[in-house]
């Protein structure tokens, strides 16, 4: 049976049994033709995110029918977004588009403004990116293999960068360090730009790059790539291992963007933007910009985005408690 099928049977069943208003029925059956939906993305313009929700927004459009409006909520590490879209009517009309910052904030911050187990209902996941484990040109290991022997044989010698304390560039290469049981020194740095520029100037040797923003320094000459945090390698850099292929165990690691509506959306609409998503992402212009971005097209079902959600949650949460990292 189709969603409009379930629809129906659905709306003709409260009907009959008194659950609803006529009015409210009419609403329902009307999703989404009632006004435009709501894409609220929980990082600033240009970001990955930003760029992931204006990739899809007019398209997604075009498979709903209704125009969908991106509207950008940044600030504290994707909470206030968060927040605002949990507090929000769940229509249909309202969505979050986030980042893989929502499974580590619960294990990095005391006390969240909404609960991430139960606010939210996940609708999908759009796209992996893995990060590069990049080093400055003039650094002494050549692969990530001579950087590890380095590190072990120098305790508490080799220092990396990151774009902040709790980042997803930090917490790569806090997972790469307890993996391999390294000492090695975090540098953090208000955002990943301040991060990769001292990288290439030397002032700190390694980095866990964003494949998107650090592919052109490569490229360039300016970073080199030991390996990849991923669990294969990519076609935009076919010759660089992933650190598993290196040896490094039970280690696959990703930059992420979930989409969630709020927890009471009737399961049919969920149900219908995620199918809808799906075809945004299978689209070939749309599987061709993320691959070039060194991405990989995931569009998981709401029970697929669930369940990943979940693991990532409980993976950082081990991380973040062992390594007792503190937000900046």
């Amino acid at each position: 049976m189709d969603h409009f099928s379930i629809r129906r049977r659905r709306a003709l069943s409260v009907v009959a049994a008194g659950a609803l208003s006529a009015a409210g029925v009419a609403r329902a059956q009307a999703w989404p033709a009632a006004r435009p939906i709501r894409l609220v993305v929980s990082y600033p313009p240009g970001g990955g995110a930003d760029v992931m929700a204006r990739l899809i927004a007019p398209r997604l459009g075009e498979q709903l029918g209704q125009q969908v409006v991106v509207e950008n909520k940044p600030g504290a590490s994707g909470q206030i977004a968060a927040d605002q879209v949990a507090r929000s009517a769940a229509d249909g009309y309202t969505l979050l588009l986030d980042a893989s910052s929502f499974a580590t904030n619960p294990a990095l911050f005391a006390k969240l403004p909404y609960n991430p187990a139960t606010a939210f209902a996940p609708v999908s996941v759009l796209a992996l990116f893995p990060n590069m484990l990049v080093v400055n040109p003039q650094f002494q290991a050549r692969s990530a293999r001579e950087l590890i022997d380095m590190a072990r044989a120098k305790p508490g010698t080799i220092a990396y960068a990151s774009s902040g304390n709790g980042s997803a560039q930090h917490l790569a290469a806090e997972l790469f360090a307890q993996r391999m049981k390294l000492d090695m020194i975090h540098v953090p740095y208000k955002g990943g730009g301040p991060a990769m520029t001292d990288v290439m100037g030397g002032q700190v040797p390694v980095f866990f790059a964003n494949v998107a923003s650090g592919l052109a320094n490569v490229r360039s000459g300016r970073l080199r790539v030991l390996a990849l945090t991923g669990g294969k390698r990519i076609p935009v850099l076919p010759d660089v291992p992933t650190l598993g292929e290196v040896g490094v165990p039970d280690y696959e690691v990703y930059e992420w963007n979930p989409v969630f509506a709020p927890a009471a959306t009737p399961a049919d609409i969920v149900a219908q933007l995620s199918a809808a998503i799906r075809r945004v992402m299978a689209l070939p212009e749309v599987r061709d910009r993320i691959a070039s971005m060194g991405g990989e097209v995931l569009a998981a079902t709401p029970q697929e985005a669930g369940a990943f959600v979940r693991g990532q949650t409980e993976l950082w949460a081990k991380v973040i408690r062992q390594a007792d990292i503190k937000p900046d």
